[in-house]
């Protein structure tokens, strides 16, 4: 698979290490990831956002892992916030899980299916 990241100079410029778009070809795998919830196998879900934004990206990983991928995989991530307040963890941790890789994009704030969830992660892969 050949992956390029493309940020034309027409339109603004991404803030937050992310590509504007991906460009792939030559792949043969397109895994679509539904949004993985902050919940653990047990029904456990934690109090605070940063341990429900950790646990939905170990659900997320699972889910590549799941597949022979991992987070060198994806192409397109689409984080749901429950409020705007959670905007600047949510960077800092996906920005650490990421660990510099530049993909597409999307933090929606929306309204969560359960109460108990602070953000709902999907996510695109491909091989």
């Amino acid at each position: 698979m050949q992956r390029r990241e493309i940020n034309s100079l027409e339109a603004p410029s991404s803030a937050g290490g992310y590509a504007q778009a991906i460009e792939l070809t030559n792949n043969s795998r397109m895994l679509y990831i539904s949004g993985q919830i902050p919940e653990a196998r047990d029904g456990a879900v934690p109090q605070d956002f940063v341990s429900q934004c950790r646990l939905a990206w170990r659900n997320v990983e699972a889910q590549l892992h799941a597949s022979g991928m991992g987070l060198d995989n994806l192409v397109k991530v689409t984080t749901f916030l429950s409020d705007r307040k959670y905007a600047l963890e949510n960077r800092e941790i996906r920005n650490e899980i990421l660990a510099g890789r530049q993909i597409a994009l999307t933090v929606v704030i929306a309204g969560i299916f359960d109460e108990s969830w602070l953000l709902e992660i999907e996510a695109v892969a491909a091989a």
